[in-house]
């Protein structure tokens, strides 16, 4: 009774393993839809994230880097290699004629203890590698797409700040000439220099931003900058939007959510081992020897610590914080998403109805600078009061240009917070 007493003492002083598992429930995500792609046609957004995610060179050297996870999870398959010593020696002084021998083969059973525990950590952080292998294809494809809809609003913003800037300059020129005859003051001069000043900076800053956003796209796509891509015009209608219901759809689908679910099984694993490993270890091994004097011995050892005063006690405790910690990240990650879901809703809503007001708006302004033109050849109205109509309703059409890009990158940034294309949101 008192040789049981000591070794049961030690095991209920030992820390049990209890799961903590997170507040969600696996769901079934669908297979993706094939696409094809002509690239005689003009580039939509779903051919344009297809390239990007085929050829975007970051995105192969992260492919490359996630077979790093799976050769770990191979390894944590393996046996432990056994042990093998082997040892001589002779007598130096006295009667024994023969050299001593002795050997001994070594196994690690700790090592098979631990066995399952370490391959479940390495498959779940393979998975978690995988999947954020999946969230950086999603994210740059969504950044593609982002940038095909800047260029195809720039191309037409380039076009409108263009006419707006020939128009400052011939008004600035008309304006000189008339003052240099005395039959304006100085001050119109000068306003009209301004005007012809912002109106240059406009076009060149259009210009400029054009240039930045296709050299972007053709870096994100790894072609060179001189590549020309034929992009095709992005259109959607206004589908409504249900910030709950799109949170949901994340839940489900973002794979960045499932990552750190993968991330928080693998350290689930890890405590196990944790605790596993606040029990002995123990290694077997199997010796033989002859003596000096001809006596062959053989025999097994077991060698093992005594779980007296660590017993692992900071190990757990380490990770057992981690993986708290881990918990609180996932549910950071949850608030976050909720909060920038709804945001981003708002955020469209809002710059759908001012779209729309600038819609109403754009009809009386086209109609009234078509009317002051027609009066302006005539000879009723002034060439000055024709051209600020006309600039009156390029200012209109900039302004629904822009509510029509925020609409479309909003959109996108909608998508990729949900993990998925605003055809499946329904």
């Amino acid at each position: 009774m008192k040789r049981l007493l000591i070794p049961l003492l030690l095991l209920g002083g030992c820390a049990a393993y209890t799961p903590d598992p997170l507040a969600t429930t696996p769901v079934e995500r669908a297979n993706p839809t094939p696409v094809s792609i002509d690239l005689a046609q003009p580039l939509d957004g779903n051919a344009l994230a297809t390239l990007v995610v085929l050829a975007n060179p970051d995105l192969r050297a992260a492919r490359a880097r996630a077979g790093v996870a799976d050769a770990q999870a191979f390894a944590a398959r393996l046996l432990p290699d056994p042990t093998l010593s082997f040892g001589v020696s002779q007598v130096l002084a006295g009667p024994d004629p023969l050299l001593d021998l002795t050997s001994a083969l070594g196994f690690d059973l700790n090592m098979l203890r631990t066995r399952g525990v370490r391959l479940a950590q390495a498959r779940a952080a393979a998975q978690q590698v995988r999947l954020d292998l999946a969230w950086s294809e999603w994210q740059t494809a969504g950044q593609a797409r982002l940038q095909a809809v800047r260029i195809i609003a720039l191309e037409r913003g380039v076009g409108l700040t263009a006419a707006s800037r020939d128009m400052a300059r011939s008004l600035l020129d008309r304006t000189t000439r008339a003052a240099g005859r005395g039959d304006l003051a100085a001050d119109q001069v000068q306003t009209a220099r301004l005007a012809a000043a912002d109106a240059e900076v406009k076009a060149r800053g259009t210009e400029k931003d054009l240039a930045t956003a296709r050299f972007e796209l053709t870096r994100l796509l790894g072609l060179p900058p001189t590549a020309i891509l034929r992009l095709a015009p992005m259109q959607d209608g206004d589908r409504p939007l249900d910030s709950a219901r799109l949170f949901e759809i994340a839940r489900t689908n973002r794979t960045d959510l499932r990552a750190l679910e993968a991330g928080y099984a693998a350290q689930e694993a890890v405590v196990r081992k944790a605790v596993l490993d606040q029990f002995p270890t123990l290694g077997l091994s199997i010796g033989s020897s002859r003596d000096t004097s001809g006596n062959v011995i053989v025999g097994p050892s077991v060698d093992f610590t005594l779980p007296l005063w660590n017993r692992n006690r900071g190990g757990i405790a380490v990770e057992r914080a981690t993986r708290t910690a881990l918990k609180a990240e996932y549910d950071a990650r949850l608030f976050q998403t909720r909060a920038q879901i709804a945001a981003a809703v708002a955020g469209i809503t809002i710059a759908r109805r001012q779209r729309d007001a600038v819609l109403r708006d754009v009809p009386a302004a086209r109609r009234y600078a078509e009317a002051t033109r027609r009066a302006a050849t005539r000879g009723d109205l002034s060439i000055a009061t024709a051209e600020t109509a006309e600039q009156a309703e390029r200012d209109k059409q900039a302004l629904l240009l822009q509510s029509e890009q925020d609409i479309a990158e909003q959109m996108i940034a909608l998508e990729l917070l949900t993990g998925t294309l605003r055809e499946a949101w329904t």
